[in-house]
């Protein structure tokens, strides 16, 4: 089948480096994780037969690299509190340090990303709640084997998946497309590299839980249901 028939989540699970073409292109593979590749491509204009080219160039996975679609329940949520909920504990204030010192110094600039910081803010305390309910709800349930009772749960965070992927992309607009001016001081470039950093991470974070952890969980509720 071609690739062009697969989804983006899929793809991104069964392809190592997938994300980083995804990434290049904009290519939304964690809460659009559902969408068909042609449906993708097809609404950002896109040439298929290039990133197929890219796609299809990436090297065979590294026998050291992990698979997560076959590591395992526990395996998973430890690299996920890991890897990404503690890293996020630790971007996010910093980058609303660094937003608040360039739109104070930098207000007048025409390319200043006005609102930023409180955007910033904001997504803190949402992403904080998020964690949280996983961490003391969810994911408890989940290495307990209790998959039907956490269908709920699942549901509600994949609803704020999709709201931490508007949150994204807002951060996009607020920042004129992370357009920096000639010139820029040594924070604001630090600022957008921060955001690009957390940007990557977040939409990697929630490919693992929306096309990995929680698909798992809801085929193995259908098998033992």
């Amino acid at each position: 089948m071609s690739l062009l028939n697969h989804s983006l989540g899929a793809l991104a699970r069964d392809i190592p480096g997938a994300t980083r073409v995804f990434h290049h292109y904009r290519l939304d593979y964690c809460c659009g994780g559902h969408t068909l590749l042609s449906e993708a491509l097809a609404e950002r204009g896109l040439d298929a037969a290039e990133v197929i080219a890219r796609l299809e160039s990436l090297p065979a996975r590294n026998e050291s690299d992990i698979n997560w679609a076959e590591a395992g329940t526990d395996a998973l949520i430890d690299h996920l509190l890991a890897r990404y909920h503690q890293v996020h504990r630790l971007q996010l204030p910093e980058l609303v340090q660094l937003a608040h010192r360039v739109e104070t110094v930098h207000e007048d600039n025409p390319l200043c990303p006005a609102g930023l910081a409180e955007h910033l803010e904001a997504m803190s305390q949402e992403l904080e709640s998020h964690m949280q309910k996983e961490e003391q709800v969810l994911f408890p349930m989940l290495r307990r084997g209790l998959f039907a009772p956490a269908q709920g749960p699942i549901s509600v965070m994949r609803m704020e998946h999709d709201d931490h992927g508007e949150a994204l992309a807002r951060l996009a607009r607020l920042t004129h497309d992370f357009s920096l001016p000639a010139g820029a001081c040594a924070s604001w470039q630090a600022l957008y590299t921060g955001i690009n950093e957390l940007q990557n991470d977040l939409m990697q974070h929630i490919h693992l839980e929306n096309n990995i952890l929680f698909n798992s969980a809801q085929r193995q509720e259908v098998q033992h249901g």
